[in-house]
């Protein structure tokens, strides 16, 4: 089989349209985690901090989706540059170690997910247990 200089441009969009939804993520929870860590300076609650220890593991996965999604874009890059130049077969080295990273990059992302689906089951649980309670 051989690959086209188009395809490993294909991953580009992909990539982009990626690398936005993680980058909100990461905004979202570093707003999250700095309010939550002023909630915890004027009134210190385990709960709080136990919070802020969840997020910084999610903040440390999204720093890793990104990471895999922009290596990914280098590879491919790299991809296109080695079949731009004759070399295929590094070209096909490269545009697989592309795929493998956006793979790696989904998977951190579908762990992070659920990561953040325990973080609201928990809130809910306390909710239902004391409704009176402020979470």
């Amino acid at each position: 089989m051989r690959i086209e200089l188009n395809t490993p441009a294909l991953l580009f969009p992909a990539i982009s349209f990626l690398l936005l939804p993680y980058t909100n993520r990461y905004l979202a929870l570093a707003n999250l985690t700095r309010g939550l860590l002023s909630d915890y300076i004027a009134n210190p609650d385990d709960r709080l901090l136990s919070q802020i220890k969840i997020l910084r593991r999610r903040i440390g996965m999204i720093r890793k989706m990104q990471t895999f999604a922009v290596a990914a874009m280098l590879s491919s890059m790299l991809c296109m540059l080695m079949i731009f130049q004759g070399w295929h077969d590094v070209g096909h080295v490269l545009f697989f170690v592309a795929l493998v990273m956006m793979v790696v990059s989904l998977l951190f992302s579908l762990w992070e997910i659920q990561l953040s689906t325990d973080a609201l089951n928990v809130q809910l649980q306390l909710l239902e247990n004391d409704p009176a309670q402020p979470i």
